[in-house]
């Protein structure tokens, strides 16, 4: 049995009432080895997911944030990518597509080093899995040591960035690629719509969409995008689930994406310290990292940073909130920084005057408040921002996103994301990280003079 902790900063009321209701979330979807995003929508263990599950998780009982990265972990593939999803055999084929026998992956992904002995996706989802092992190490060292917590996840992490860093370089140029805009995470953004135009879609007849079984069809990606998702990943499970270059008609290069790998390569040299290994070839590689991202994804002309086509040659010129998200990436030029933090606060995404920031551009043409990732605020893209604005110093900013993500979280009950102008639930409720981003929050509250509190100190680590 998993003894959970104490309240780890003081409290006002409503901050509890808030705190108990997150904690009930992160209950109710535990599995005994991981955390369901959430009841029915989501039967399964989700990759990004779990690593922000985890960083909510380690206010609760740091034991069972550990469990929670070391079972995402223990279905990684021989080639190093972890997938993104591991499905849990006691849910029924039909409750989730696509299923375990759409996947295939003992089979289909033999070549490739797919777990014998348990069924995943061939996809991969961004990497904050080492920053996730970082803050919950840091939650409570002792026992992390004790545990040999970071010596176990050690070599797990490192072949997973060499994955994103070797095969996954379809460009070329030093970025991870993303094979399928699932991997992006941000699955319907409008950055995908030129891309997708090359896709053949499956006949909708060929499938069944189990998504639309919870969700409202309004709030959930059309069928014509969901027959080329369907026919991506069928295509790559039939190649055998391999990264040749020049053999996907979807790779982009995904700021985000990229930005995560950074942070984490970052959080990944800290650990590597504390497991007796090097931490300079991490280090190293975060700067090469960020080099390229500058080179490669930063448009003067948006004001942020772009999805590059490495198949259609050339940068997206729709502006997603992945664009913004590398404010979490320590060290970029200040020019950067501030032109970031006037496209934020502008009239595309209006950071400051609504709630949260939108996940697409509000003058952008596809934009849609209610539909999945084309214009309703998501809870860890804010999460992100949050970090960002208060590591270059704009404490007031994040103060004021905090506050506005603890408000919406809590009214919402605790929704998958909202409109991005009245904070309105949207997509499913209950949902994991929204619960747990809620948590990390409410642990970490800013002081008077508009910093953190001392507990709140990984952000100088990472």
């Amino acid at each position: 049995m998993t003894t959970l902790l104490t309240t780890p900063v003081p409290a006002a009321a409503g901050d509890l009432t808030l705190r108990r209701g997150a904690a009930r979330v992160l209950l109710t979807n535990w599995t005994g080895a991981s955390t369901i995003p959430s009841r029915g929508l989501y039967p399964h263990q989700w990759s990004w997911d779990s690593a922000f599950i985890a960083i909510g998780l380690r206010h609760l009982s740091v034991r069972r944030a550990q469990r929670e990265l070391e079972s995402l972990l223990g279905a990684q593939w021989a080639d190093g990518r972890v997938p993104h999803i591991v499905f849990n055999p006691a849910v029924p084929l039909d409750a989730y597509f696509p299923s375990p026998d759409f996947w295939r992956s003992s089979r289909a992904g033999a070549a490739a080093g797919s777990p014998a002995g348990t069924e995943t996706s061939g996809i991969v989802q961004p990497p904050v899995h080492a920053l996730a092992a970082w803050l919950v190490h840091l939650a409570d060292p002792d026992t992390s040591r004790r545990r040999g917590f970071l010596k176990r996840v050690y070599g797990a992490l490192a072949a997973w960035h060499d994955y994103l860093t070797g095969p996954r370089d379809l460009g070329g140029g030093r970025l991870a690629s993303v094979v399928h805009p699932w991997e992006a995470g941000m699955d319907n953004s409008p950055c995908w719509d030129k891309p997708l135009e090359r896709v053949e879609p499956m006949t909708p007849g060929s499938y069944r969409r189990a998504d639309l079984d919870h969700g409202q069809p309004a709030e959930r990606p059309t069928d014509l995008d969901y027959g080329r998702y369907v026919r991506l990943a069928a295509d790559y499970r039939d190649a055998g689930y391999t990264d040749a270059r020049g053999s996907h008609a979807f790779a982009i290069e995904d700021p985000c994406v990229n930005a995560l790998l950074i942070v984490s390569e970052h959080a990944l040299a800290r650990i590597a310290a504390e497991a007796g290994a090097d931490p300079a070839r991490h280090e190293a590689r975060a700067e090469r990292l960020k080099a390229a991202l500058v080179e490669r994804l930063w448009s003067p002309t948006a004001g942020m940073f772009l999805c590059h086509d490495v198949v259609g040659g050339g940068l997206i010129a729709e502006r997603s909130v992945a664009g913004l998200v590398p404010l979490v990436v320590p060290g970029l030029p200040p020019h950067i920084v501030r032109a970031l933090i006037a496209t934020a606060t502008g009239d595309g995404f209006r950071l400051g005057e609504v709630p949260m920031a939108p996940s697409y551009d509000f003058s952008g043409a596809a934009f849609d408040a209610s539909r999945y990732w084309r214009g309703p605020a998501w809870f860890n893209t804010n999460w992100l921002l949050e970090r960002g604005l208060r590591q270059y110093g704009y404490g007031s900013a994040a103060d004021a996103l905090r506050g506005a993500m603890l408000t919406a979280a809590g009214a919402s009950g605790f929704s998958e994301y909202v409109d991005p102008v009245t904070a309105q639930a949207r997509g499913t409720r209950n949902f994991g990280w929204t619960a747990a981003l809620a948590l990390d929050l409410l642990a970490t509250a800013p002081v008077a003079n508009g910093e953190t509190d001392p507990g709140r100190t990984e952000g100088a680590d990472t």
